[in-house]
């Protein structure tokens, strides 16, 4: 590595000084342990570590109420978003009054944000996901247009397109979408997180992206809290002698949940427990009904941790919840993924990061961007064999099998996903806006 490129990866200038700018985080929520609040919270540790200001704004914070700005308005959940989306979603044709209140929204939120920008002096954006998918079509289009207007620079961080997702094919505002979902600006830098997206994004708009892959702290171990892990066993109702197979994921169809329950009912060992530990409700309850009575019609036993799970990237994860992902995944015996679509897989790495063996489901990102890797996995191809449950169960009965596993695991992910790889990254993309004559607020 040349001089040049050591002080970029280390956030300094060309003459070896910091590169300190004021950047604010914007999307319709920062709380919980979606994958679009738990990664900008890593983006978030990586930039303050080069020193940089991050602040928030959101329609749903879980952040230091001196950095954070509470924007009701720009939650997907809010009253007037979603009568707007249940009008123009399933739907071909457009009502005058649609298009007044989207406006009207639009201008409430594009004050806010204008607000938000003054206020804290910021240099730069970085918008999480609102301008990927139209889950708030407002924000999209505020945001848009303060982009284009003050020219600020922004970096839009996409994890899944509206292309991806069938519920939003039918429509009537594909005016917006071509507007702002995404933008095509001068200003605005893409970063996506699988190569599908990069090739997708270029075809569809024209534009290019950086690929910027999920990642954590493999340079770091873990360092779990004993007594918040022994109130989880409590807490979900375990004896010292049962054992976790651990589906750490949100409960949406999508994620291929019935595949763990069919796993547990086939090791046909009531020691085992599956036990899920995201809430439901983002997309509704019905699944989350219907895996209960799946599970009983199974003999299975299954455990819904149905408390919130703070995100143990944000200051520790304490401030909005008594237990984070820290304090669940050590207790696992083993961990399912059997998803049917992700952008990336935030569950996956979680699992490497604790070293712990997985089942994964070949979904198209992991084909395409992780298994050349190497991994060494639980396979499955969108349906259990005899073969998977004879490789998990040698996994659950050999400790010399499953540490070969983890250790393997974490070695590749150490050099594919660590901090290092996200810290390279996002300082050239600071550098790519800035250079070395750009000045920073001081606080």
């Amino acid at each position: 590595m040349n001089a040049r490129s050591h002080r970029l990866e280390n956030g300094l200038d060309i003459n070896g000084e910091p590169m300190a700018k004021n950047i604010g985080f914007i999307s319709t929520r920062f709380a919980g342990t979606d994958g679009v609040s738990l990664e900008a919270s890593k983006w978030a540790h990586v930039l303050t570590e080069a020193g940089h200001r991050c602040f928030w704004l959101a329609g749903e914070l879980e952040r230091d109420p001196e950095v954070s700005w509470l924007l009701p308005e720009a939650h997907f959940k809010h009253e007037k978003n979603q009568w707007i989306n249940a009008r123009v979603f399933g739907h071909k044709n457009r009502k005058a009054g649609v298009t007044d209140t989207i406006h009207a929204v639009k201008v409430l939120i594009k004050v806010a944000i204008e607000e938000f920008i003054e206020h804290f002096r910021i240099d730069m954006l970085i918008v999480e996901n609102a301008l990927t998918i139209p889950m708030h079509i407002p924000l999209g289009v505020a945001l848009t247009e303060i982009i284009a207007e003050r020219q600020i620079p922004t970096i839009a961080h996409h994890h899944d397109f509206h292309w991806e997702r069938a519920r939003f094919s039918v429509n009537a505002v594909d005016d917006y979408l071509r507007m702002a979902f995404p933008p095509k600006l001068n200003s605005l830098a893409h970063v996506v997180i699988n190569s599908a997206g990069q090739e997708e994004l270029a075809l569809r708009t024209g534009a290019s992206a950086i690929i910027i892959p999920n990642v954590l702290d493999f340079d770091h171990e873990v360092q779990s809290d004993p007594v918040q892990s022994a109130l989880f066993r409590k807490t979900v109702g375990l004896k010292p002698e049962d054992k976790i197979i651990l589906q750490p994921t949100r409960i949406v169809q999508r994620k291929g949940i019935e595949h763990a329950i069919e796993l547990v009912k086939h090791l046909e060992d009531p020691a085992y427990k599956l036990v899920i530990s995201h809430e439901a409700g983002d997309e509704g309850f019905e699944y989350a009904e219907w895996l209960k009575s799946h599970a009983r019609e199974h003999g299975v036993d299954l455990r819904l941790f149905d408390m919130q799970v703070a995100d143990p990237f944000n200051g520790g994860g304490r401030r909005n919840g008594p237990y984070t992902l820290w304090d669940i995944y050590p207790h696992a015996d083993f961990i399912t993924y059997p998803s049917l679509y992700e952008g990336f897989g935030n569950a996956f790495l979680e699992a490497i990061y604790f070293r712990k063996p997985l089942l994964v489901n070949r979904y198209a990102i992991f084909v395409r961007d992780i298994e050349p890797k190497g991994f060494d996995l639980v396979v499955m191809d969108g349906f259990l064999t005899e073969k998977n449950l004879q490789n998990v169960r040698q996994v659950l009965e050999s400790t010399e099998r499953r540490e070969r596993m983890v250790t393997h695991n974490f070695n590749i992910a150490r050099r594919y996903y660590s901090y290092s790889v996200l810290r390279h990254a996002l300082n050239m993309l600071v550098f790519h806006f800035f250079g070395v004559e750009g000045g920073a607020h001081q606080c």
